[in-house]
């Protein structure tokens, strides 16, 4: 597995590799992140990322920083950021939207956030490359993990 470090040149493999992209409209009522996991399995992939997202949601659910439990909000709310990676072998993904006065909060993406008008998602797909996710000793958190896919 190669593991990017900070800093050092050395140290700092770099995986490149090429995009392929889907765009998405989805719609009022739905789930966001049930959304965005039914299409990570639907199109099998392995090593994705939130190019960009937009749209309004009336139910927000997130994990904060440094939180165990779950904050909901009620309202009218716009996405001002989706960002994240996505694999079938699990993915990561962090929300911050606004309020109607602009007050802004972010967090870890959970069920529970429901679409209100729209959202439009683009993700991009690295065909070539497998995102796992293995236990890191220094915090016990699953982080992820980069490798090349293997030629058949």
């Amino acid at each position: 597995m190669l593991h990017a470090q900070p800093n050092s040149a050395s140290r700092n493999p770099v995986i490149s590799s090429s995009m392929q992209t889907y765009s998405y409209r989805l719609l009022p009522g739905q789930d966001l992140k049930k959304q965005i996991e039914a299409i990570v399995r639907q199109e099998r992939i392995e090593a994705g990322a939130v190019l960009t997202c937009v749209g309004s949601l009336t139910d927000v659910t997130l994990r904060l920083a440094n939180q165990s439990d779950p904050r909901v909000w009620k309202g009218h709310f716009e996405i001002v950021s989706l960002v994240g990676t996505l694999s079938i072998n699990g993915s990561h993904l962090h929300l911050s939207v606004s309020d109607s006065t602009g007050q802004t909060t972010g967090g870890h993406l959970l069920d529970g956030c429901t679409i209100y008008t729209t959202v439009e998602l683009v993700i991009g797909v690295m065909n070539d490359l497998v995102y796992e996710r293995q236990t890191d000793p220094t915090f016990g958190y699953k982080e992820l993990t980069i490798r090349k896919k293997r030629r058949k």
